[in-house]
Parts: structure tokens; C-alpha cells; sequence
């Protein structure tokens, strides 16, 4: 029920400040805590290396860019996760976490690769703006009823496209694909997943890439996705 607190959200956040992880994580403390969670906020991945905390925690929201993880607190939140506990993240904060260790990426299932940006004369080069390019986010046919996506149409973005490198155990909810432009040097399409889920143990791990800044996160289609995306991961 709203305003009782039931369940437990940890939310880890810092990194790389350019995705502003302290203002874009209190974009959703409000829609948990008025969904009945009792909030905690981290500023390092350490609790994930406290079996007892962990195991009360029911969902992680992840807005951590970079940065490195220690052995005991990635052994911490994949025991925690096997267990039950939820993952959920955006952007850089769960897809270019921690690339000192191969196993967070396993657990995650997708590693951010590039931002392909504007043309390398553009006059924004050098700044993030050069990286803000105009997508289209396409909702896959298994999106239609799933709870995440239910009622989502395709919607267009300009902001960083996600390149990401995956495996096949991840369930793909949206993509979104990087054109060739004359000055790439790759020669065909990439088509990326923008959204997808993985179960791993009892625990399930939801994934935007979408999020680089405030804006896109009040998008409405993505705010709704990552809503409902923090609920569904949720123990």
C-alpha cells in the first residue's frame, strides 16, 4: 500500500558525475517510496559486500558510471541477486559499470561499447553535445505485453545512442540501430538492444540504456519504462 514501507531499495550511486547520478536517482525515490519501499542510498558499491544487509535488500538501483568494484562486493550482490533481490539500472549506471571486472559484466549481460557522435568537423566536437544524436527507440513484438513496455510505441530520442556488446541471455524488450554515415568506418547497420531484461538465480536485472541526462530520464516513455522496470525487477 502507498506510504507504508515493505520492502527495501538500496540505491548505489556515484561514478562518473557527467550522468549526474544524485539528481537522476531522485527522480525515482519519490515512485518508490510511494509504492511502499523504504529507500536507502549508497555512495559506493561497499554494501554489496554486507551478506546480512543484502539479504534484506529487495531491489538495487544501480546509477553507478565506471568507477571499480572489489571481489567481495560483486561476490555480495551476484549472492544477493541468485537469492532474489532485483537489479535494476539506466545508461551508463548498470550497462558501463565496473569495467575492472569481467563478472559484473556476465551478471549484467550488456557492456556499453560507443556513442557513435556527429560528424568528427561538427562544430560540437569535443563536447558531450557532439555525442547527442536523434534515434529511434523500436519496440520489439515481445514489448506488447510485457509489463515493462505495455503500450509503448516506438518513440525517438536525441541523446547518446547506445552501441552495446551482448550475449544471447538476455531478453530484449526495444533496440535501436546505428545507421552508417559516411564517415564511419563499420559498413553495414548495428542493431543494439535498448532495453532488456535477464533472469539470473531468483533474481531478475532490467536494463535501460536510455538516461545519459535529466531530460531524457522526464522523457515519458522512458520515465514509464524504468518505473515499471524498477517494480517488475523488484523481489
Amino acid at each position: 500500500m502507498a506510504g507504508e514501507h515493505t520492502r527495501t531499495a538500496l540505491v548505489v550511486r556515484g561514478g562518473w558525475e557527467g550522468h549526474v547520478p544524485v539528481a537522476a536517482t531522485d527522480l525515482f525515490v519519490p515512485f518508490l517510496e510511494k509504492n511502499g519501499y523504504e529507500v536507502r542510498t549508497a555512495d559506493s558499491p561497499e554494501p554489496y559486500a554486507d551478506p546480512a544487509f543484502m539479504s534484506e535488500v529487495d531491489l538495487v538501483v544501480q546509477c553507478y558510471t565506471m568507477g571499480a568494484i572489489e571481489p567481495a562486493q560483486l561476490t555480495g550482490l551476484r549472492a544477493a541477486i541468485e537469492a532474489g533481490t532485483g537489479m535494476a539500472g539506466w545508461h551508463g549506471g548498470i550497462a558501463d559499470s565496473f569495467r575492472n571486472s569481467s563478472d559484473y559484466l556476465h551478471l549484467i549481460g550488456g557492456q556499453f561499447a560507443c556513442h557513435p557522435g556527429k560528424h568528427p568537423d561538427d562544430e560540437t566536437a569535443g563536447t558531450q553535445e557532439h555525442n547527442f544524436v536523434p534515434y529511434t527507440v523500436n519496440m520489439l513484438p515481445e514489448a506488447a505485453g510485457h509489463p515493462i513496455t505495455e503500450g509503448i510505441g516506438d518513440f525517438d530520442l536525441v541523446t547518446e545512442q547506445y552501441w552495446v556488446l551482448t550475449d544471447d541471455y538476455i531478453d530484449v524488450l526495444a533496440t535501436t540501430t546505428q545507421k552508417v554515415r559516411p564517415w564511419d568506418p563499420w559498413h553495414r547497420e548495428v542493431t543494439s538492444p535498448a532495453i532488456w531484461t535477464r533472469s539470473w538465480g531468483a533474481g531478475k536485472i532490467f536494463v535501460a540504456t536510455p538516461g545519459h541526462s535529466l531530460d531524457v530520464l522526464r522523457n515519458d516513455s522512458v520515465r514509464t519504462i524504468i518505473e515499471r522496470g524498477l517494480l517488475w525487477a523488484s523481489r
